[in-house]
């Protein structure tokens, strides 16, 4: 009998000892991931039970906040000018949450653990818990700017502006966009059907097309292939280059031409780089990018940021592709941004950021800092390097060549209206893509001043036809806007 008590007492302490290691263990290791996980129903009960802090623009301009409300919950997520914003907020709701709400979800519901001291004092003085606010690098002007060029076009597309010596991003809107208000509602059936009609809807408008929609970049790929021409010390702006009305491609009966055919310079057959730049002559950088290779192109291209999986804002960036090819004919097209060259805005404001920036490319940031309910600081952004794109002598040379796209007679950016009242340098494109059923994309990228920039912008508009004619004005809208901002503070 002994024996057999003995037996069930060692079971007992052996199971004691068992829950107490499981207990200890799920409180001191996995609290975090249990409180994320969403079927947890008391972190869903407890998550509108505080107030959400609010998340504002660089210049002060709150664009989500939670309000009270009676009932169940305490508080509910509203969102100001929600469209506008939309691509920068994303949305919370009772079935997750998406953009900024998403990637800094627990400082702004308060969960996060720099926040748990705070959280402590709370508890201990009565206050009631509150989320940390979130102040992103978005500036309203420019980013209003940009909006209202997207919808005055009426083509799906995309903005981002970028300031080109820090990484901030001073504007990132997308066409066509969604309210996200529709998903702060309670009522599970009405969220579910406002949810299904947006991703039912063909337009789609919760795609992010700033930073998760690639387009074929066109000639602004150029700038790419002029810096890789520059890097290997045989070429200038003011080198004579090959300029065939038709370029022969080796290996096949395919015939690089220019746009609707049109003779690049004088017709003499050689013309300096700068001219052929300004009046982005295909058949010049088809040439250029037979002789200079597809891994001397694609080396380049990854300095500048493409096919980079990694990069994230915080959300994450789908990556611009520039492949490896081996077909020379191929090599040509994708020196012009075609074959399968692809693009998101963010990755166009990159190449005119890091070209305005002496070759220097920053890792592009939206959040500015968090700071906790009692206004102590959380977390503070830091500029940092992303690649040495090019080097200063590069930047400065394919500046010269950005600066003739805008000033030269036969610049294609040329008759913009407004740009000249702008120090700009500038890069158009006007990209073939089947996907649109011929109707091409219209890109530009461009930075502003020339001698000290403090924004570059990339701008695509699908099915936008020339970038000069759709692309360009917003562009200019856009740092017009944030510039007079500028000159107001």
């Amino acid at each position: 009998m002994n024996r057999a008590l003995r037996r069930i007492s060692l079971a007992c302490l052996v199971m004691f000892v068992a829950l107490l290691i499981n207990v200890n263990y799920l409180q001191g290791f996995q609290s975090n991931s249990l409180a994320s996980e969403p079927n947890n129903s008391r972190a869903f009960a407890q998550k509108y039970q505080y107030q959400r802090g609010p998340i504002t623009t660089a210049d002060g301009v709150t664009i989500a906040a939670s309000k009270p409300v009676g009932g169940v919950y305490k508080y509910q997520r509203y969102y100001t000018d929600g469209p506008v914003y939309a691509p920068v907020t994303g949305y919370d709701s009772i079935f997750g949450s998406t953009g900024v709400e998403a990637a800094e979800d627990r400082l702004l519901n308060g969960t996060d653990p720099k926040l748990t001291v705070r959280n402590l004092i709370d508890l201990i003085t009565g206050k009631p818990q509150a989320g940390a606010s979130v102040q992103l690098t978005i500036n309203s002007k420019a980013q209003q700017a940009a909006w209202n060029g997207l919808k005055a076009m009426g083509k799906p597309g995309a903005v981002v502006a970028l300031n080109p010596q820090t990484g901030a991003i001073l504007a990132m809107a997308s066409y066509p966009s969604y309210n996200p208000n529709v998903y702060t509602t309670f009522d599970g059936t009405q969220l579910d059907k406002a949810d299904k009609a947006l991703r039912q809807n063909p337009a789609q408008p919760l795609l992010n097309r700033a930073i998760n929609d690639t387009f074929p970049p066109g000639s602004t790929f150029k700038i790419v292939t002029s810096s890789t021409a520059f890097g290997t010390g045989r070429f200038n702006p003011n080198s004579s280059v090959y300029a065939p009305n038709q370029l022969s491609l080796p290996g096949t009966t395919n015939k690089l031409i220019n746009d609707s055919g049109e003779t690049c310079g004088n017709g003499s057959g050689h013309v300096p780089l700068i001219d052929a730049f300004a009046q982005s002559c295909n058949t010049v950088f088809g040439n250029l990018g037979l002789h200079l290779g597809s891994s001397a192109l694609k080396a380049q291209a990854d300095k500048f940021g493409f096919n980079d999986p990694h990069l994230t804002i915080p959300m994450p960036v789908s990556p611009s592709a520039f492949p490896l090819l081996n077909n020379p004919d191929y090599t040509a097209y994708s020196a012009i941004g075609q074959f399968d060259d692809q693009v998101t805005p963010l990755q166009e404001a990159m190449l005119s950021a890091a070209i305005g920036n002496g070759g220097k490319l920053m890792r592009p940031y939206l959040v500015q800092s968090v700071k906790a309910a009692d206004l102590t600081v959380v977390a503070q952004a830091t500029p940092t390097v992303l690649s040495q794109a090019v080097s200063p002598g590069t930047a400065n040379q394919v500046k010269s060549m950005m600066v003739q796209v805008v000033q030269a007679p036969f610049g294609t950016a040329n008759g913009i209206p407004g740009i000249h009242n702008l120090s700009i340098a500038a890069k158009t494109g006007t990209a073939q893509n089947t996907i649109n059923f011929g109707l091409d994309d219209a890109v530009f990228t461009a930075f502003s001043p020339v001698a000290n920039p403090n924004i570059a912008v990339g701008v695509v508009i699908k099915g936008g036809g020339y970038g000069a004619a759709a692309a360009g004005p917003i562009a200019v809208q856009v740092i017009k806007a944030y510039q007079a901002y500028l000159g107001r503070t």
